[in-house]
Order: C-alpha cells, then sequence, then structure tokens
C-alpha cells in the first residue's frame, strides 16, 4: 500500500478571490512532481505518463510548498468525484487552516472556502445548486446564441480588417465575459468594467489577480443591487427570486462561480478548439467529408485538451484507502489534504476502452466532472464555443496560423490547459453592417413561474456578411452554413 503523509501545521481563513486565477511557479524543490513551471506547461502528460506508472494517485506540487494528491487514473477519479466519503469544503484543508500555506499565496484564489455550491456538500449544496440549475434552465438557447452571435460580431469587427490578429487576446479571452455580462444583466458600462477584471483576474501576478476579483465582487455587488430595485430576464433576477432565498453574499459567490468557470475554461475551449481545426489535417478531412461537425470538434478538444486540466478538488472525510481497480494496488489518502482529479489524465487514461475514431461524439471524458458536483453549465458553456467558433469560421473563411503550432505555447499553471496566444492571418474583411437583434432587451421581467413562451426571443438572426476573398472558401464555411438548423 502506498501511503501519503499526513498533512499538518495556523493561518487565518483564505479571503474571497476568484476562481480563474492562474498560478506559475519555479521547479519544486521538495522533490514532488510539480505541476507549474514551463516544462509542465510545455508537456503536463509526459508528467501524467511518469505519474501513472506509481498507481492511480500521487503526492504532487501545485505551487512553491503546497502539496496535494492528484487522482490520475479514469475509474479511480470517478470514484472519487461520486463518493460521500469526499468533501469539498476547503476548510478541512489543514495546511492551510494551520498556516503552512499562507493565505496569499497563489492557488488561494482557487483553492481557498467560500460560500458558494462549490465549497457546499449536502443539503447546503442541493439548496445552492437548485437556484443555479433553475435559473440556467431559464436562459432561452435562442436568446445565448444572439448573445454570442452579437459580441463576436463587435469584437471581429475590431481586427478584421488587419489581415491578423492574436485571438486569444482579441477574442477568446474577452467573449466569455461580453456573454455573461448580458446573461447576468448587466448594463453596458457595467459590462465594460465587469470584463476588465475578468481580465485582470487571469493575470499571472497573484497582486492584479486579487485586484481584479475585488474589482468583480464590487461589480457583482452593485449589479445585485440594480437587480433588486430593476428585476430583468436574467440570470441575476432569477436568482435573487429563487425560493432558495439567497442572501447577498450566497448572490455574489453564485454569480462568481459561474463567471469563473464560465470564462477561463470556456477561452481555453475556443481557443484550443479553433487551433485544433486550423492545424489538426484530420479535422479538415473528416469535416469535409461530413462525418464531424464544430461540435464533435470541440468534443475532442475536451479528451485531449481537458479546459480545467486538474480541478475537482475534494478533502477526504476520514483517511481513505483508494485502490487501483486494474492491478489491485491501494493508495492511502490522509484527511486534511487537497486530492484534484486530473480530468487531462483521466480523459487520456490509456486503459480506457475508447476508440479514438469514435472520440469525437463520445461524451463520457470527465472534463465537466461527475457527480453531484458535475458542471451544471455544460450546455450553456457548448454553445457559447460552438457559436463563438462559427462565427469566426464564418467570418474568416481562409484564417490559418500564422506561425507553426509547434511553436504555440501553453500558459502555465496546475489547473488550466490554455493557450498565451493563438496568432492567425487571414484575408483583411470588411465589417459587419448589421448586427443580431435581441427581441428581448429591456422587456420587463416575468416572475419565476412565467411560461417561457412568454419570453419572446429570435429565432434566427441576421448572418454578418463575411469577407469575399478571390480564393474559394474553406471547408468548414461550407460546414457552418450547412448545419441542421442554421
Amino acid at each position: 500500500m502506498t501511503s501519503l503523509p499526513t498533512d499538518t501545521g495556523t493561518g487565518s481563513a483564505p479571503p474571497p478571490g476568484c476562481p480563474a486565477h492562474r498560478p506559475t511557479g519555479e521547479a519544486t524543490a521538495s522533490g514532488l512532481p510539480a505541476l507549474y513551471g514551463a516544462e509542465f506547461a510545455a508537456d503536463p502528460h509526459a508528467t501524467y505518463d511518469r505519474l501513472r506508472a506509481d498507481g492511480v494517485a500521487h503526492r504532487v506540487e501545485l505551487a512553491p510548498g503546497v502539496e496535494a494528491v492528484l487522482v490520475t487514473g479514469y475509474d479511480a477519479a470517478l470514484e472519487v468525484l461520486r463518493s460521500p466519503y469526499f468533501s469539498k469544503d476547503a476548510r478541512r484543508w489543514t495546511a492551510l487552516t494551520e498556516g503552512r500555506v499562507p493565505a496569499d499565496n497563489q492557488v488561494v484564489p482557487m483553492m481557498g472556502w467560500r460560500p458558494s455550491l462549490w465549497f457546499a456538500d449536502g443539503e447546503r449544496h442541493l439548496r445552492l445548486r437548485a437556484s443555479v440549475d433553475d435559473a440556467l434552465g431559464r436562459v432561452n438557447p435562442h436568446q445565448l446564441r444572439t448573445y454570442v452571435q452579437r459580441s463576436a460580431a463587435q469584437l471581429i469587427d475590431r481586427f478584421a480588417g488587419d489581415g491578423e490578429a492574436d485571438l486569444v487576446a482579441q477574442y477568446a479571452d474577452p467573449i466569455p465575459a461580453l456573454v455573461f455580462a448580458q446573461l447576468f444583466g448587466c448594463p453596458d458600462g457595467l459590462t465594460a468594467r465587469m470584463a476588465s477584471a475578468c481580465s485582470r483576474m487571469m493575470d499571472a501576478e497573484p497582486a492584479v489577480a486579487h485586484a481584479g476579483g475585488g474589482e468583480l465582487a464590487a461589480c457583482l455587488g452593485e449589479l445585485i443591487g440594480m437587480k433588486r430595485q430593476q428585476p430583468g430576464a436574467d440570470l441575476t433576477t432569477w436568482l435573487l427570486n429563487h425560493s432558495s432565498a439567497l442572501s447577498d453574499e450566497e448572490m455574489i459567490h453564485q454569480l462568481v462561480v459561474l463567471i469563473g468557470a464560465g470564462t477561463v475554461p470556456q477561452t481555453a475551449w475556443i481557443s484550443t478548439g479553433t487551433m485544433m481545426l486550423l492545424a489538426d489535417e484530420r479535422f479538415a478531412s473528416d469535416l469535409t467529408g461530413g462525418s464531424l461537425t464544430v461540435a464533435d470538434a470541440l468534443n475532442e478538444v475536451l479528451w485531449l485538451h481537458s479546459p480545467l486540466s486538474n480541478f475537482s478538488f475534494v478533502y477526504a472525510v476520514h483517511d481513505h484507502t483508494l485502490r487501483d481497480q486494474r492491478t489491485g494496488a491501494e493508495t492511502h489518502i490522509p484527511a486534511g489534504v487537497p486530492v484534484l482529479i486530473s480530468h487531462a489524465a483521466a480523459n487520456t487514461d490509456p486503459t480506457l476502452d475508447v476508440d479514438s475514431g469514435q472520440r469525437a461524439a463520445n461524451t463520457s471524458h470527465l472534463a465537466f466532472g461527475a457527480g453531484p458536483h458535475a458542471c451544471p453549465a455544460r450546455d450553456t458553456a457548448g454553445v457559447i464555443a460552438e457559436v463563438a467558433i462559427e462565427m469566426l469560421l464564418d467570418r474568416l473563411p481562409d484564417m490559418a496560423l500564422a506561425v507553426d503550432a509547434a511553436e504555440l505555447a501553453w500558459r502555465p499553471g496546475p489547473f488550466h490547459r490554455a493557450l498565451t496566444a493563438l496568432p492567425v492571418t487571414f484575408a483583411p474583411a470588411r465589417t459587419s453592417s448589421t448586427e443580431p437583434s435581441d427581441a428581448s432587451v429591456g422587456e420587463s421581467w416575468k416572475p419565476a413561474d412565467a411560461p417561457s413562451s412568454t419570453r419572446p426571443a429570435p429565432i434566427s438572426t441576421p448572418r454578418p456578411p463575411g469577407s469575399a476573398p478571390k480564393a474559394p472558401r474553406r471547408w468548414w464555411s461550407f460546414l457552418v452554413r450547412s448545419r441542421p438548423g442554421r
């Protein structure tokens, strides 16, 4: 049996922060495998392969001086995610509560306890989760597409005439925040502030990221106050009026979870998906032949480059033994030590019986987690990513990578798998002459029990005209226009 030492050691409770902060770090001095730094960022799967040789769970270092247990096996990950013997309550993190991990450590904004559904167990989690599930269930998918199309058109217009762009900084980074600001019912001025705060929270410098988190909390506090006075047909109002009777503090943290989980992973999904479509000839061939769609390509990203590569941290309620179902090997996991699920390693577990040829249509990956804390917004996220990429491909049909795919760099840190930049070139295109209409903007709020049919939303929207290059349109342009239901 492999034994992991129990964490012992005093400290203050972690401050509220943003779940979007990505830590970086130097090489580990503890001798443990490091989930940060340039070497790990360049090839994390080399680390996962080495760890797998020793079993399904392993001691690792998330940041200098911060130890955790990483679960790399698919079956073991499912067991932990579904087990009642593990808790989401980060107040169980012994090293943090006893001071050996300081409250201002760079991973604390991601892992420190907050009064949100992400850190709740049992009845409290059910209550908080119900409010989010019910609010997301009221989002009109046609309206959501309009939000994405409008945001995409505005962003693409800023660089369409340049003939080149960094699709991370100029597109994939800002578009999720713009979409969520609309879902939250933010007025224009507040939307700009919130998007700026989200951008700062993704900074590698802890001080900048914490300041961005503070600004986001201030924005959300203002928004909640506005919605109490002027309700709307939006997520904020629906959460405020939910039967779970959320406090203002709970409201802020529910919204922080939604935007934190919906921005950084979404950015990674959009940029990595676009990269794979541009760089991987398999997709060009399969899409031309009609066997794959953009949605299928995005699902392939979830298998191979899970945006949340190592996440879903939990704590053993009592010392726990994790058993490898294949070999019978056992790993002892002490209470009080953070346990992270490696979604990336689990999804690429070589023991998985998943045919690579059928992987794009297979949704049994763990990119959205599993069990009671599985992501409640996977459908919303899928619409945002798919429409964002379709808009790019339709508006810039001759887009190509400006560098070889092997030259692209990945952001360091243990939690996310995201490109630092995605430079592309294309024939300069004119800006859009129309903007997708939004019939529901400014409509009066409907009570929680109002049927969805009373909230009109556009079923289809005008497509902004794309460029008119002399060269033939690329294969994906025909795919986008021929998709069912468009």
